[in-house]
């Protein structure tokens, strides 16, 4: 494996969401509410896609046969994005609680349901939680209890859910069940001595690769919980990881100057390395109804 390379200065506050097309990346700036595409090559800049007006805006997923449309998780719910950034909203399911909360990382499974977590501003414990979007647009509660969710990512055969609690440093694995989306008891999958698992994804030989916020790092771990690799970073928050690009062996890392009171140009930039490994593309979520 290569040493890692700064792929764009892109200065982002909260970087976040790395997802592979198939023909370029995406990424968002979660509490500037900035969507941005980037290109795989040689020169790779960002390109704003769409701004959601003030709404964080933690992940977002292509909506099968409806280019320049998007399911986000954003705000204090789940809505289609278009490409101007008008939201049709599904549900708010964060609005109305007891502490002021936000919509976090979401990722499509390969059922094309999608699949997004929550957290308070504050970091109250256990006020997050986890929530699946049904192909008919249904808004289902799948978690309560999260303090930080973040992933999730799913097995090749969709059948075990990763899901991370970035705030208790824990990835948990829980069966899946995949017609109907019903999750069984989860079992921890690592526990972490120090920093914060963050954005992850699963490649194609079915091990995860997490970011490791606060330490410099990411994990390639094993389906039974075993480290397999480290990647060093410059960069002191790491926040998010995806495998693609023009050969599909590229490992794209967003990270955060968010927290930090002397922010380097390494933090809140991308950064690349070969991963030697390919992982599927990022899946379009599935809308039966489409809500205009």
């Amino acid at each position: 494996m290569t040493s890692p390379e700064m792929l764009v200065d892109a200065g982002l506050e909260l970087g976040e969401g790395a997802r592979w097309l198939g023909d370029r990346w995406v990424v968002v700036d979660i509490l500037d509410g900035a969507l941005y595409e980037v290109s795989p090559g040689p020169g790779a800049a960002l390109t704003p896609l769409l701004r959601t007006g003030g709404e964080p805006l933690g992940a977002v997923a292509p909506l099968l046969d409806r280019p320049g449309h998007w399911l986000a998780a954003v705000g204090e719910g789940v809505a289609v994005l278009r490409p101007d950034g008008t939201a049709h909203w599904l549900a708010r399911p964060e609005a109305g609680k007891s502490v002021r909360c936000r919509m976090n990382d979401g990722v499509v499974d390969p059922a094309g349901r999608f699949w997004a977590g929550s957290m308070a501003y504050d970091g109250t414990p256990g006020a997050g939680s986890l929530y699946r979007v049904d192909p008919d647009g249904t808004v289902v509660t799948a978690l309560n209890g999260v303090t930080v969710a973040n992933g999730p990512a799913f097995s090749p055969d969709g059948t075990r859910l990763y899901l991370a609690d970035s705030a208790r440093g824990v990835i948990s694995a829980y069966p899946l069940d995949p017609p109907t989306g019903a999750l069984g008891a989860p079992e921890p999958l690592i526990r972490l001595d120090s920093g914060s698992p963050d954005g992850m994804t699963v490649d194609d030989e079915g091990f995860l690769w997490t970011a490791v916020w606060g330490e410099s790092r990411v994990l390639r771990v094993s389906p039974y919980g075993e480290v397999d690799r480290v990647v060093r970073l410059p960069c002191r928050q790491p926040s998010s990881v995806a495998i693609g690009g023009r050969d599909g062996t590229r490992l794209l890392v967003t990270s955060a100057r968010y927290g930090l009171t002397d922010p380097a140009p390494a933090d809140g930039a991308l950064w690349t390395c070969d991963a030697g490994v390919t992982a599927p593309p990022a899946r379009a979520a599935v809308l039966s109804r489409y809500p205009g």
